[in-house]
């Protein structure tokens, strides 16, 4: 009687509802399990890992905040939006890094009210990550699909996205809610943990409903409107044949792996440790070791998805990187500056009127050529010159009207 107690008490210790904010349980030491491995593999790895992090996507995601303030003034598109929020989620879970950083070294010494709140800064920025991305195919199957759609929503559409983003920060909040009741500051021996402590019922049936509800509502579901989204998206671009929608292909397959890479080894290992609180089948020690150190390996590299995402979604569009470059282009001129100097916007129209009597001495040679070869009206190869002549000296940013106006 006695020794079957005593196997049922290490049982039970051996898979309590326990787990860090990772969800993954590396205390000092669990029942007959020694933890003290995990802990030091985890301090030895998490630190340098979480501060490249850290630096990489603060400098990323605060320079595509700026471009939206400084260069571009106001949000115009629906992705716009999306982008900016995602910039914003990415940031304020990077400021919850270094706290991480110093807890897998010298353990949790910022009590209980920063416990809870930068656990459920963690969860709410892996839910609204999860549905902008979401939304973000959304509005591009919009735009590429439903073409008809998207022209005649386009007075609505920002109000729309903004709504949406609202939506999405409000549901990422309420489903943070656990992070908030059950994170707790737990001392074990001499180093204190920030851990999640699920309530003690039949069957760990609170621990089972919340890792299911994350699974379900941070990753299956958005991974599923993502997929039917770009499946539909890239049909639609090989039936279309023009060379510039198909390179938009690239930043659709990279969009989607990325996604896969970052979250699929961390949600399948929740998905893992929700059977194992279910069955509670796995009993030996070496395999809950090798189980922890791969969540901690899974969580840090779904956490990258925060620096990823300012080079995948955002400057590897062509009119992110025009702004970066102006941005760029701006600092050096005026780090070049020396003494007093006129303004460049003094310059401008002299370089236009220079630009434009070049564009018009090219245009009347190439016109006598072609109408002494070709009986072609005069207006007719004017106008087709002026294109042709115009792209090859790159002047699209000057308007028709430009040629003929007097100076």
């Amino acid at each position: 009687m006695d020794t079957s107690t005593t196997m049922m008490s290490t049982l039970e210790s051996l898979f309590e509802s326990e787990t860090t904010i990772g969800d993954y349980d590396y205390s000092e030491e669990t029942g007959m399990c020694r933890k003290s491995w995990v802990r030091e593999f985890r301090g030895h790895y998490e630190p340098p890992l979480f501060w490249i992090i850290f630096i990489l996507g603060a400098v990323g995601n605060m320079m595509v905040v700026w471009i939206y303030k400084t260069v571009r003034n106001r949000l115009k598109t629906m992705t716009d939006v999306y982008l900016l929020n995602l910039a914003v989620a990415d940031l304020l879970f990077l400021c919850t890094l270094p706290f991480w950083a110093v807890d897998a070294t010298k353990g949790w010494h910022f009590g209980l009210p920063l416990c809870k709140i930068v656990s459920a800064v963690y969860k709410i920025n892996f839910f609204s990550s999860m549905l902008l991305l979401t939304c973000i195919s959304i509005d591009r199957y919009i735009a590429i699909v439903q073409v008809t759609k998207a022209q005649n929503l386009k007075k609505k559409r920002l109000f729309y996205s903004k709504l949406a983003c609202l939506g999405v920060w409000l549901f990422s909040t309420l489903m943070a809610l656990p992070e908030f009741i059950f994170a707790q500051v737990k001392t074990d021996g001499n180093l204190s943990n920030c851990v999640l402590v699920y309530w003690e019922d039949t069957f760990n049936r609170t621990k089972i409903l919340v890792l299911s509800l994350q699974i379900c509502m941070g990753f299956c579901f958005p991974l599923l409107i993502m997929f039917s989204c770009y499946s539909v998206i890239i049909r639609n671009l090989l039936q279309a044949k023009n060379f510039e929608k198909h390179k938009a292909l690239r930043v659709i397959f990279a969009v989607v792996f990325v996604f896969i890479l970052s979250q699929l080894p961390h949600n399948a290992l929740l998905i893992m440790e929700a059977v194992q609180a279910a069955n509670t089948t796995i009993t030996d020690c070496d395999t809950v070791t090798r189980f922890d150190i791969a969540g901690q390996v899974a969580k840090s590299l779904a956490f990258t998805h925060a620096c990823l995402n300012p080079f995948l979604y955002v400057f590897i569009g062509v009119r992110f990187r025009q702004d970066l470059f102006k941005i760029i282009k701006g600092c050096a001129g005026g780090l070049g500056k020396s003494g007093i100097s006129k303004p460049p916007v003094q310059s401008r129209p002299s370089a236009i009127r220079r630009n434009r009597r070049k564009v018009l001495q090219a245009v009347h040679a190439r016109l006598q050529e072609v109408k002494s070869t070709v009986y072609i009206e005069e207006t007719v190869c004017f106008h087709y010159l002026l294109g042709v002549v115009g792209n090859q000296l790159d002047c699209g940013r000057l308007s028709p009207q430009t040629f003929f106006r007097s100076d």
